[in-house]
């Protein structure tokens, strides 16, 4: 079951403004992943759904998180049905994130007050989306809408909360453009996580990119 309520994993999204976001088929990487977000000031982190056996990853990154790291709140991301989302909130997910809309996911989680963040790609799906309950939509993939999608939705929708990923990256220019058009929050996969940090092991210059990325999203939406 999820740690941490709804109300606090919602505030986490809205004060930190950046979802850090990746997949590891390693628990040992995956962890290592982890604990140089957290040391970069990130409390609030996707799990993405990407490859065979990841439940079992995220159920120890999610014990290990519980353990090791006060306050981290772990989430999960690519999920494509409820019984996969029901699957995870049994292993502690405290959120849950989609690149599609799907009713049968946002009922499961209401169900266990849990958030869940369904990708839209219309003013018709973003109404729909809050209609059943979601309090954060995912603009995915935010390279092809742009900043003007959310600028557009909230001009009548001004209650409207979107988080952008794909096409976000960790610059001034791209967060001012994301942030200025409305964005509550921002996702960030690889041009946060590289493969090529990963692959050489350079945690700490993962900790620094995370720091780097905090301290601009604050300066650009100050």
């Amino acid at each position: 079951m999820a740690r941490f309520s709804k109300l606090q994993v919602l505030n986490t999204i809205t004060e930190q403004r950046l979802m850090p976001l990746f997949y590891h088929d390693e628990l040992s990487v995956s962890k290592q992943v982890l604990r140089a977000c957290y040391e970069g000031g990130a409390r609030l982190l996707e799990f993405t759904n990407r490859g065979d056996y990841a439940h079992e990853v995220f159920g120890e990154l999610n014990k290990f998180a519980a353990k090791e790291l006060p306050g981290m709140i772990l989430g999960v991301g690519s999920i494509v049905d409820a019984g996969t989302a029901a699957q995870y909130m049994q292993l502690g997910a405290n959120f849950i994130v989609s690149a599609a809309l799907r009713e049968d996911i946002a009922k499961v989680c209401n169900r266990r007050k849990v958030p869940y963040m369904p990708g839209c790609g219309s003013l018709t799906e973003v109404g729909k989306a809050e209609e059943l309950g979601c309090d954060i939509v995912k603009l995915f993939p935010g390279s092809v809408y742009g900043p003007n999608f959310i600028k557009s939705v909230r001009a009548p929708q001004p209650w409207t909360q979107i988080m952008p990923t794909g096409g976000v990256a960790p610059t001034k220019e791209n967060l001012s453009s994301w942030f200025g058009a409305g964005a509550v929050c921002v996702g960030m996969g690889s041009k946060l996580i590289s493969k090529e940090l990963i692959a050489n092991q350079d945690f700490k210059a993962l900790q620094q990119a995370v720091k780097d990325a905090l301290e601009l999203i604050q300066i650009t939406t100050k």
